[in-house]
């Protein structure tokens, strides 16, 4: 789209500095909505409690504080009234403006589709299981990624204490199959790094193979949130954790992994894909 925009005589749009660009808000928005995709039908947000110092995820539903909402009588999840609302651009650009200092207006992204698919594998590794920290462990699981020639991109938590690995899809595939590539790195890396335990690593975005019945899925908090991205935090980072200097040039440089290649991919490893319950335990904690 912003080749059309800027003409094809222009050089290729992956070398194009964003000074060059210019981009304006809604193509910011556009470009972020073309990584970070999942459901469009319903979405989440972070709430917090000033009271009692709880925060957490929730959909976000229309009928929420109307006539209809009846917070006393139907937990959220059962009831008759709620009504879904669907991810705009203006909900993306509340996440990336983040004046809520209580991080309010953080979405939270529904990664697994309705059918099962996904255009993303975000995986997750957090310091709080974790004595050494959670640097080496993504430091292997990418040293992998580079080895097979998958793109990634590393990005630190908005806490600042763990980190995600994202790995984007040119369309959306099979969930199974993104995980199974998840699994068979996570494998390659512990092979390669005999002392390296991974207990930083803390789930996969998708979590299922399929959509639970009733259910969503898991959700991820997105990328690049203005609050915290004061701190250095939610930022995309190099090798040696440092933010990279133009966040959008970045991604403007992020590559996407195909269909095909994907294929390939897990028809090579399907030996060495072994620690799928090591995903699985560590999920269900």
């Amino acid at each position: 789209e912003l080749r059309k925009r800027l003409g094809e005589d222009l050089m290729p749009i992956e070398k194009v500095p964003t000074a060059m660009l210019n981009l304006s808000l809604q193509e910011k928005v556009d470009l972020f909505r073309s990584l970070f995709k999942g459901r469009e039908d319903v979405f989440a947000r972070r709430w917090y409690s000033k009271t009692s110092g709880k925060a957490g995820y929730q959909p976000v539903c229309q009928n929420e504080w109307t006539p209809l909402c009846d917070k006393r009588t139907f937990k959220c999840a059962d009831c008759p009234n709620r009504k879904f609302s669907p991810l705009t651009d203006n909900d993306i650009y509340r996440h990336l403006e983040g004046k809520d200092a209580n991080g309010r207006d953080v979405i939270g992204l529904y990664v697994l589709n309705e059918d099962n698919t996904c255009h993303l594998l975000c995986t997750d590794f957090d310091d709080k299981n974790c004595e050494h920290g959670y640097q080496n462990d993504v430091l292997a699981f990418i040293d992998v990624c580079k080895s097979w020639n998958i793109p990634c991109s590393v990005e630190r938590s908005r806490s600042g204490n763990g980190a995600h690995v994202w790995i984007f899809f040119e369309t959306s595939v099979l969930a199974v199959k993104a995980r199974r590539l998840g699994n068979a790195i996570l494998t390659e890396a512990m092979n390669r790094n005999g002392k390296i335990d991974f207990k930083s690593y803390d789930r996969f975005f998708p979590n299922q193979d399929t959509m639970p019945e009733g259910g969503l899925g898991n959700l991820v908090a997105l990328p690049l949130q203005g609050n915290a991205r004061k701190h250095d935090n939610s930022v995309f980072v190099d090798e040696d954790f440092e933010p990279h200097p133009d966040q959008w040039e970045f991604l403007l440089n992020v590559g996407k992994l195909s269909e095909q290649v994907l294929g390939d991919l897990l028809k090579r490893t399907a030996s060495i894909q072994s620690l799928g319950e090591l995903s699985k335990t560590s999920e269900s904690k």
